[in-house]
């Protein structure tokens, strides 16, 4: 199993709208074949930082999801909200 973390900030006034495709993003995700998991935070403290938290069965299923129309759409929506580049890390599952 593959855990993805993914942290974003968004531009000033575009919280809302990154939550909206989030929230999208995350129910069309579930129901991948692969997915274990797909869950979207806020951070208590900043209001414009959010967190993805995915686990995925092997590398196949990331790739499959990245290349769905869904995640496609997404990155489209999201690019322009983001203040910065995501910080992202992948993870093997050790037990």
């Amino acid at each position: 199993m593959i855990t993805i973390i993914a942290k974003c900030i968004t531009k000033k006034d575009s919280a809302k709208e990154l939550q909206k495709a989030a929230l999208e993003l995350v129910k069309a995700s579930r129901k991948e074949e692969g997915n274990v998991s797909y869950d979207f935070y806020a951070d208590i403290a900043s209001p414009n930082k959010f967190t993805f938290v995915e686990c995925w069965k092997d590398n196949a299923a990331i790739e499959s999801h990245n290349a769905s129309s869904h995640f496609k759409n997404f990155v489209e929506k999201a690019g322009p909200l983001f203040d910065g580049p995501l910080d992202i890390a992948l993870y093997n599952k050790l037990t």
